[in-house]
Parts: structure tokens; C-alpha cells; sequence
């Protein structure tokens, strides 16, 4: 249920708070309420699922859904251990709406108290509890969980920034105009734009630091999943368009010239286009006015292995993309969500709750992972040894301009 926090008396004070209404803040928020926890509400300055929403027409889920429950197997893109979007989308990769509204359906049937339209600027301690800066009446809580996404947070450090598109801002693929383009950033974003573009019969140049069509690794967040795979490989075969691979392009600035684009890596060699280039970049993440309370004295961002907690900010808690333990990355649904139960365990012990046995299904499913070292060693038992990438990669620095 949405409520509106402008018009209606807040609750003083909440028992759990978690500022994002994404998978994340859902999947924690339905395992806190499986423990019996009351006083628990969501913050988001827009609505449940918005970053999906946002999503372009075409892009779709990397990770299959398959409803596989009945087996003891979850969903990879399910939130709680006995929703499936497969089962309710019934599509295998679903569509940024789609999930969208299997997100909402989720919020409306754990009942879930969604205070939409309110922007958090940070948080900070008084006395025993944790107080939400930002809203026009505070709000306060015994323990709140930082779930803000990373969509909406595009990550543009290239100087000349602005006169490139970001892939985030780009609804539809086929409303881009030109023929021909030249995307920034080779990993899971820049080959979605590629194939997309190529399918409509564009001639696409690909720009990236290394060369991610190639690596192999035995964690799947740091190499192109199969799903991409399949496509890029469809689509060199059978697209109208063409796509063009550019290795070792560290670009580091976009300069405009009238209707002309620039593109300059790191020794001014130039690269020309009469297209908007496309940043393909990534995110800078969400934890945005939190950082700080996640960082260790090195700079880097910690989550205590026990709960995802702030190491120096207790009863403030993390889930999300973010995520990262040892040399593992939490990038994913399928793999954030392997904490939503240890954070709530975490939560529903210091408030006195029981939780063995509300939690018994989300251990057994997968979501609540509390031992790390599963994380440590991914390598598959055998490896395929195949070449997946495509045959036409050029060096940077040597290539021929279009």
C-alpha cells in the first residue's frame, strides 16, 4: 500500500526504515515482516520499481526467471523464496515493466507501507535512534536498511560528458536518430545497445578499455552473461547492421565541433562521429549521501561480513548492487538477495523477535547466506574452453577512423 508522508501524521518512531522501493528494499522489507517486525515502512522518492520502469522499450532481464520452486529451486529474478516472475510474467526475461509490476505485486500482497515521492539526503544519529534527513517532517527509526538503486545514478566522468547520451536516458533504440554510432564502454550495457542498434539495421562502433566480449572468469557479475552471448552472436550472424569492436579505447574526453563529435582517448588519438556518442559506462552507485558511512579508513566501501551493517554507523544496514565481500561481487538479484535473511535475522534478534522459524523457507531457498566462503570459489568443475567473441576487434590506437 502507497501512502502519502505529506499528508498523513508520521509514526514516531518506526522500528525498521529502508530508503529504496527496488528489489532490495522489497526483498529485505518482506523478510522483516515474515519475522513479525510492525513498525517497518519504505522511502522512495518515486515509486515501487521506477528505475525498471525507466528501462528502454527493448532492454530485457539478463537472468533467466523459471519457475523451478516446486524442485526447491528459486527463481533467479524472484525477491522472496515463493514468488517467481516466471510464474507471474510468464517470460523468461522479463521486460523492465514486467518486473516492475511483479515488484508492486510483491508490495501489495506482504502489505508492505510504501511512503512514494520523498527524497533522502542522508542519515544521522539521535540518541538511541537513526533519523531520515531530507523529509519536511523527520523520520525516525531503531534501524534503517539502504537500498537505493544505481540507475538513476549514471556514472559520466568523461570530460565533455555532456554531449554524450547516456544508455539510462534512451527510451526507445529505434527512436535514436542516424545511422551509425559509436558507443562508449564494452560490457553489459554497451553490447544491449549494440545488438539493439544493429537489429535496426545501424552500423555500430564499440569503444571500451579492455576487451569484455573476451573474459572469462569464474565469478558470472565480471563477464558477459550467456543471454548477452547469444545475442551478440544472433546478431553478428543474422542483423542488417554491423557492429565493430574497439580494444584497448581508453577515452577520457568528447569534444563538439558543430555537428561533428569528437572522441579522444588517453594520447588524443581522435575518433570522429556526426552521432550524440552513447556512454555505456555504468553507475556510480546509490549509496550517494551514505558513502561515508560505509567507507573504511583506506576509502573503500565495507559491509560487516555478519549483516551488511555500516561498520561505523550500527543499526545502519546495506542491500544492493553495491555489495561486495571478500573478492565477491553481490552485483545481482540472484546474489544480493542471499542477504536479505541475514539482515533480517540481524534486525528481528535485537528487537527481541524470533526469526528461526519465519526464516526457515528463505535459508533454505537461498536468501540468507551467512557463510561467505561458498562466495570465495566459483570456478565451474568444467570449463568449455569456446570462443565467444566476435572475430572482427580492432586496436584502438591503430584502427582505421570511420
Amino acid at each position: 500500500m502507497v501512502s502519502d508522508f505529506l499528508s498523513e501524521s508520521p509514526v514516531i518512531p518506526y522500528d525498521v526504515l529502508i530508503v529504496g522501493a527496488g528489489p532490495a528494499g522489497l526483498g529485505c522489507a518482506a523478510a522483516l515482516k515474515q519475522c513479525g517486525v510492525k513498525r517497518l515502512a519504505l522511502v522512495d522518492r518515486r515509486e515501487v520499481g521506477a528505475s525498471f520502469n525507466a528501462w528502454p522499450v527493448q532492454m530485457r532481464m539478463i537472468s533467466p526467471s523459471f519457475h523451478s520452486n516446486p524442485f526447491g529451486q528459486a527463481d533467479l529474478n524472484a525477491i522472496t523464496p515463493h514468488t517467481s516472475p516466471a510464474d507471474f510474467i510468464h517470460s523468461e526475461h522479463p521486460t523492465g515493466p514486467e518486473y516492475a509490476r511483479y515488484l508492486k505485486a510483491i508490495a501489495g500482497y506482504y502489505e508492505l507501507e510504501v511512503k512514494a515521492g520523498i527524497e533522502i539526503r542522508g542519515v544521522e544519529r539521535s540518541g538511541e535512534l537513526l533519523t531520515l534527513l531530507g523529509p519536511r517532517k523527520p523520520l525516525h527509526a531503531r534501524f534503517v536498511i539502504w537500498t537505493a538503486g544505481e540507475f538513476f545514478f549514471p556514472r559520466q566522468d568523461i570530460r565533455g560528458s555532456e554531449h554524450c547520451l547516456h544508455n539510462t536516458a534512451v527510451a526507445d533504440w529505434s527512436e535514436l536518430p542516424g545511422v551509425e554510432h559509436a558507443i562508449i564502454g564494452g560490457f553489459e550495457s554497451g553490447i544491449d545497445a549494440s545488438v539493439h542498434l544493429a537489429r535496426l539495421g545501424r552500423t555500430v562502433h564499440v569503444l571500451s578499455r579492455g576487451e569484455p566480449w573476451y573474459q572469462d572468469s569464474p565469478d558470472p557479475s565480471r563477464m558477459l552473461s550467456p543471454f548477452t552471448i547469444d545475442r551478440l552472436k544472433d546478431t553478428l550472424r543474422n542483423a542488417p547492421g554491423k557492429i565493430r569492436f574497439y580494444k584497448n579505447a581508453d577515452i577520457v574526453e568528447v569534444a563538439r565541433s558543430g555537428d561533428t563529435y569528437c572522441i579522444l582517448d588517453g594520447k588524443g588519438e581522435p575518433f570522429e562521429m556526426s552521432t550524440q556518442p552513447i556512454l555505456c559506462t555504468g553507475f556510480r552507485g546509490g549509496l550517494g549521501p551514505v558513502a561515508s558511512l560505509f567507507e573504511d579508513n583506506e576509502g573503500r566501501l565495507a559491509f560487516t561480513e555478519e549483516a551488511d551493517e555500516s561498520p561505523i554507523a550500527p543499526n545502519l544496514f546495506y542491500s544492493g548492487p553495491l555489495l561486495q565481500h571478500r573478492q565477491s561481487l553481490f552485483c545481482f538479484i540472484y546474489k544480493f538477495r542471499a542477504r536479505f535473511g541475514v539482515i533480517a535475522r540481524t534486525i528481528a534478534d535485537r528487537l527481541g523477535l524470533a526469526w528461526e522459524e519465519p526464516l526457515r523457507s528463505w535459508r533454505e531457498r537461498g536468501f540468507m547466506i551467512d557463510d561467505l566462503s561458498c562466495c570465495e570459489d566459483c570456478t565451474c568443475a568444467v570449463e568449455s574452453g569456446e570462443e565467444v567473441a566476435p572475430a572482427e576487434v580492432e586496436d584502438y590506437a591503430t584502427a582505421s577512423r570511420p
